[in-house]
């Protein structure tokens, strides 16, 4: 079927309407969803998904959106597929008062940002932007991110639904619809009833450049090292002061530049402080421990604790306590047990008119820990590009192809069915 002659997206205005909601998540809170606001757009999102005829569309105590399209077909074994993506933006940049701008036509010249003259997208430093001539760019005024990560994914998801809706002569069977909070802190499924999705294969809608899809992502830890130093008055410190602020300056200071992010790519791991906090008495660096293989994490970690034990070895009178916590692990050992799963996810990347990419992210996903958790869930892209940041964008063009790519989907597991 092609779908191009029976659809009128609608994409963009969902975009532009969801990235004005200030959904931004916070680490520091022990509530779920970690900020009440993210409520804001899980509640739009009922709202709309009842009136374009999704019956059950809902929003739980913790704020994760469910809804279903049933199945229109006369197959009985169709498998129930889901589609998921994140309703919170990053805590790394602003995500209050954005102000979106649609750049249409882009011809390959810089992009100023109107509020910050200093945020300029050049072709050089964003290279996707090779392959958007002609295209409309969306970006925000230059204060704030864009939020296209991952209400870009939201957006499509909702676009894809009122097609199936809109549209019964495009067959699949039952679909589950879910928005998660938290994302971007670590904590998006912490709180999901897979038991309720009833899923036999899910999809993220979070990836970056049009054709690309992610069956890996990386394994990661979160590594807490605690420095207890010695304290003393600092006007009669000497020879008796251990600060554990400076022991902590000195192991950070130690940390090897090829084994960190910004001296790794590809498929190399790394070690990254992400937080420091403390006084002259106990210090604590928080670090982010990532590789795709999940056996490199124990050599990471190692490196930190002997440049610690190196350092410490100054300070007689200090001490350190280091505490691990496994964050999500690498999903391609899971999705190489359900081959078809990222098969019909390139089958519909190729339907949709795009070269199929499969590729590796630098990071994890929702799908990740949804893997494990018996829910295999590849990535597929979004189109968002320089997330967690001013200059993050998104095409319109790359949009529609996500909401065909996701109607492909749809229907290649009923046919194949």
């Amino acid at each position: 079927m092609t779908l191009n002659a029976i659809l009128s997206f609608n994409v963009t205005d969902r975009f532009l309407r969801y990235v004005t909601i200030d959904t931004q998540s916070d680490p520091e809170s022990d509530s779920c969803p970690s900020t009440a606001k993210q409520k804001n757009l899980g509640n739009l999102l009922v709202k709309e998904l009842l009136a374009i005829g999704v019956a059950d569309a809902h929003i739980d105590e913790y704020g994760y959106v469910y809804a279903t399209i049933p199945a229109n077909t006369n197959k009985a074994n169709v498998p129930v597929i889901c589609f998921c993506s994140h309703m919170d933006t990053s805590p790394d940049c602003s995500g209050e008062n954005v102000k979106p701008i649609i750049h249409k036509n882009y011809q390959g010249q810089d992009l100023v940002l109107p509020d910050d003259a200093t945020q300029i997208l050049k072709m050089s430093e964003h290279p996707d932007l090779k392959n958007q001539i002609g295209n409309d760019i969306i970006t925000a005024s230059g204060t704030t991110l864009l939020g296209a990560d991952n209400k870009a994914g939201v957006a499509e998801i909702m676009d894809a639904c009122y097609h199936l809706i809109n549209h019964p002569e495009i067959k699949h069977g039952d679909i589950r619809i879910l928005f998660t909070p938290d994302e971007e802190i670590g904590r998006g499924v912490d709180k999901v009833d897979i038991k309720k999705l009833g899923a036999y294969a899910g999809y993220t809608i979070d990836g970056e450049s049009a054709g690309n899809m992610e069956n890996e992502t990386f394994s990661a830890d979160g590594l807490k090292l605690i420095i207890h130093g010695l304290s003393a008055h600092p006007g009669f410190a000497k020879g008796k002061m251990e600060s554990a602020i400076k022991i902590a300056g000195e192991i950070v200071a130690k940390l090897p530049l090829n084994l960190s992010p910004e001296g790794t790519s590809g498929m190399q791991g790394f070690v990254h402080p992400v937080g420091i906090s403390g006084h002259v008495e106990e210090a604590t660096i928080d670090f982010i421990i990532r590789d795709f293989d999940e056996r490199k994490l124990k050599e990471h970690e190692r490196v930190i604790r002997d440049i610690a034990d190196e350092v410490l070895k100054k300070y007689p009178n200090s001490s350190r306590t280091i505490d691990i916590k496994p964050q999500y692990r690498n999903m391609k050992g899971v999705l190489e047990k359900h081959p078809q799963i990222v098969e019909y996810g390139m089958d519909a990347i190729k339907r949709a008119g795009m070269d199929a990419k499969l590729c590796s992210i630098r990071g994890g996903t929702d799908g990740s820990r949804l893997s494990f958790m018996g829910l295999p869930c590849p990535n597929i892209f979004a189109g968002e590009h320089a997330f967690h940041g001013k200059q993050e964008w998104v095409s319109v063009q790359d949009m529609q192809k996500a909401v065909e790519t996701i109607l492909h989907l749809c229907m290649i597991w009923e046919e194949k069915a």
